[in-house]
Formats: C-alpha cells, sequence, structure tokens
C-alpha cells in the first residue's frame, strides 16, 4: 500500500523531513506546516521550492491539510459570517495549493462538536443540539461547490472535538451531501474516542468511501478527557490494526495511508517517536507482511 507521513510531525524543516522519511522508504508527503507558515499561506515562491525539493527526494504530497472549517460554532455561524469566509478563502488557497504541488486531496474539518445531534422520546426536546446536523450540511454545501467546480476531492476527518466523529457520521455526511468530490479522511484512533469501534463498524460503513487515513496510537479515557499518545501497537487502537490492514489490502484501497507523527517519548522529540513508531506502522501496512 501506498505509505507516507504527516511531514511537520517529524520537523518543519521540510529538507529535513525529508530526508528522514526517505531514509525509511516513504513516498508520500501530507502537508500541514512547512516551516513556521500552514499550508494555504506559502508564497508561490514557497510552494516551487516545496515541489523542488519533493520532487529531488522522489516523493509525491499526498494532501494539503489545513484545518479548514476546525473549530467554528455550528449554531453560531452563518454562510455570510467574516470567520467562514476567512476558512472559505483560506480553502481556496489550499485547493490552488494542492494542483501546483500534483494532489487532488484537500483536508476539511468539519466545525466544533454539538455532542447530541439526534434522539427521541424526550430527547429531542430536553437533549438534542436541534437544527445543528441541517446547519452544518448548509454550511459544507459551500466547500463542497467549490471542490466540484475545481475538480478537487475533499476528505473530511474524523476529528476528536468536530461535528464528524465516527464511521457512522461520516457516512451520513456523505450521504445527505451526495457528491463525488467528498470522501472520509479516516484517522482510526481519533474515533476512538466518541466509543467508536473501528472494525469491523465503521470500516464496513465507509470502506466505499476512504479517501485518506491517519494513522497513530494511544490511550484514551473519556471520562478524565484525557489522550495519551504511546508507540503504534501498544495503545487501544492496537487490536484493530491487523484486521484493518487485511481489509484495506482485501478491498484494494487506492488511497494513501499517513503516519501522523505526534508520539513524543519522555525527554525525546518528535522525530524520535517517529523513529520509534514507523517500523511497526511499516510492518502493519506495509508490502513486507
Amino acid at each position: 500500500m501506498k505509505l507516507g507521513v504527516i511531514t511537520d510531525g517529524i520537523s518543519r524543516d521540510f529538507a529535513h523531513a525529508l530526508n528522514v522519511m526517505t531514509e525509511f522508504e516513504l513516498t508520500y508527503a501530507e502537508l500541514q506546516f512547512v516551516g513556521d507558515t500552514e499550508v494555504g499561506d506559502h508564497t508561490p515562491e514557497e510552494i516551487q521550492q516545496i515541489k523542488t525539493l519533493a520532487d529531488q527526494h522522489n516523493v509525491a504530497i499526498s494532501c494539503i491539510s489545513r484545518h479548514n472549517f476546525g473549530g467554528l460554532s455550528i449554531m453560531e455561524v452563518e454562510p455570510e459570517s467574516e470567520i467562514f469566509q476567512t476558512h472559505l478563502a483560506a480553502f481556496r488557497r489550499c485547493i490552488d495549493m494542492a494542483k501546483a504541488l500534483g494532489t487532488n486531496l484537500v483536508r476539511i474539518m468539519s466545525g466544533r462538536k454539538e455532542m447530541i445531534l439526534f434522539g427521541s422520546h424526550g430527547a429531542e426536546v430536553w437533549n438534542v443540539s436541534n437544527g445543528a446536523w441541517d446547519r452544518f450540511l448548509k454550511l459544507m454545501e459551500y466547500p463542497v461547490k467549490i471542490a466540484e467546480e475545481e475538480n478537487v476531492t475533499l476528505v473530511v476527518e474524523t476529528g476528536n472535538n468536530s461535528m464528524i466523529t465516527s464511521g457512522f457520521l461520516g457516512r451520513k455526511f456523505i450521504d445527505d451531501i451526495g457528491s463525488k468530490n467528498l470522501k472520509i479522511l479516516w484517522d482510526v484512533p481519533n474515533s476512538l474516542y466518541c466509543a467508536d469501534t473501528p472494525y469491523p463498524d465503521a470500516y464496513e460503513l465507509i470502506k466505499d468511501h476512504i479517501g485518506h487515513i491517519h494513522i497513530k496510537d494511544g490511550h484514551v479515557n473519556v471520562p478524565h478527557a484525557t489522550l495519551d499518545i504511546c508507540p503504534i501497537g501498544e495503545g487501544d487502537a492496537a487490536p484493530y490494526f491487523e484486521d484493518i490492514a487485511n481489509a484495506l489490502r482485501r478491498d484494494n484501497y487506492q488511497g494513501i495511508i499517513s503516519y501522523e507523527s505526534v508520539y513524543r517519548p519522555d525527554g525525546g522529540t518528535f522525530e524520535d517517536g517517529f523513529r520509534t513508531c514507523i517500523p511497526a506502522f511499516k510492518k502493519l501496512f506495509g508490502d513486507d507482511v
């Protein structure tokens, strides 16, 4: 399968990150920050420098992953709101950057989480954030329409603090929007924080709609509102990884799997965490199994 890494998890020094990832024969770079600049804010000259460095290392760019629409209050933001228009403008710049760097994928987030979206037998009166889902769909029609016009693919991440947290909600979003330009960025460990069962439950719902994948591992404690990142294979996602990898092979997944390098060992760096985790990542999802 096609394996890569979110490069700023190694280093925001792009040349150094490329050297490290190619040391481990990873060939797909997902971009969030390059230097101190978030994607979507680079100049044309800086984008050309990024392309030149990637080409020199025989690395392809997999996804432009700004936190577009992250943290927006679904119940307060309107399409004409200044903050929404700011995110929309940044999203357009990310599309331009994606095209310049030869990728078709642009990540979006899904606003700030409203906890209970649906309910009955009284919950719809006392507990549900009534109207939140419909408001969310209305807002997301704007970036989806732009993606259709620009012929790029949006990948909406299953985020911890987002409207889309699970396989079920990801699939419902896909079905309700109804656009071929919208797919799911499946962050497997993120969905554990909303008590999702990654495999087989979530996978079977979204397997035909996965556009990109993030892999990391951690220990989740929802009552304590705590997440402890750990090496791959040592956390709560570990029991699911092998089944997911086998299913992706069986179903001929054609997208890219990015290691999200967010583990930092005691006294170490994120690069140290990357070097610790990448052998297990490659063993699980690589071809040498």
